[in-house]
């Protein structure tokens, strides 16, 4: 999850702008969690599903180019 969308309960401010010391914290806990992840961990869903469509385009057009 980002925190670009998410609005703070304590001062109604977005989560990213870090008005309040609730929205700070939660700002640095969500940095946190997302070093823990992976390379692809940063990336949202749509993102990683175009990267599985250009892989498979790629490997279909290379089993092409075996082909002929």
């Amino acid at each position: 999850m980002t925190y670009d969308r998410l609005v703070c309960a304590n001062c109604a401010a977005p989560v990213a702008e870090g008005r309040c010391p609730v929205c700070r914290a939660s700002r640095a806990r969500l940095e946190q969690q997302g070093q823990g992840q992976g390379p692809l961990g940063g990336m949202n869903p749509m993102m990683l599903i175009a990267l599985l469509v250009v892989l498979l385009l790629c490997a279909l057009a290379l089993l092409a180019h075996q082909a002929a």
